[in-house]
């Protein structure tokens, strides 16, 4: 099995820097996919690609390239579900995995708000990003990258 690579949904990604350290530190290529607004990387390890514009463009994307064992790293919950279906790990930018056994508990509560929100029963505000999120996600990322190197063999 080829060494995983870790996929990032770029667009609205505030840990893009944080996933190219642990990337470099374990030897990982990473494949920084977005609709633009991305500059290229000359590390031949961080690949970028720039799809064009769409509401799906990116994810569509990864959902093609990616392959089982890769990472894949989003808070978009339909792309999370698509991934682990492919047998992919994926991971959200708190640091919150999306498994098997989760994804439809996350898929049901992404379609309550967006319900709710259509109703006009709540806001559409998100949970801000916080220091904490940051440091969570840099240790899952740097477990789950670990984890994943040790199916291939290596």
């Amino acid at each position: 099995m080829p060494e995983p690579t870790i996929f990032v949904d770029a667009d609205a990604c505030p840990v893009k820097e944080e996933a190219k350290k642990v990337a470099e530190r374990l030897g990982l290529v990473i494949t920084i996919v977005s609709n633009g607004g991305i500059r290229p990387s000359r590390d031949p390890m961080v690949q970028v690609v720039v799809v064009a514009a769409g509401a799906d463009a990116a994810d569509d994307w990864i959902v093609e390239h990616a392959k089982a064992n890769d990472i894949v790293l989003t808070s978009d919950i339909p792309l999370a579900s698509r991934a682990i279906d492919k047998g992919c790990h994926v991971l959200g930018f708190t640091g919150k995995p999306f498994t098997p056994a989760s994804i439809g508990m996350a898929l049901a509560m992404r379609d309550l708000k967006q319900h709710l929100r259509e109703t006009g029963e709540i806001s559409g505000h998100n949970a801000s990003f916080r220091p904490t999120d940051r440091s969570a996600f840099l240790s899952a990322l740097d477990t789950l990258g670990r984890r994943a190197m040790t199916l291939t063999g290596k």
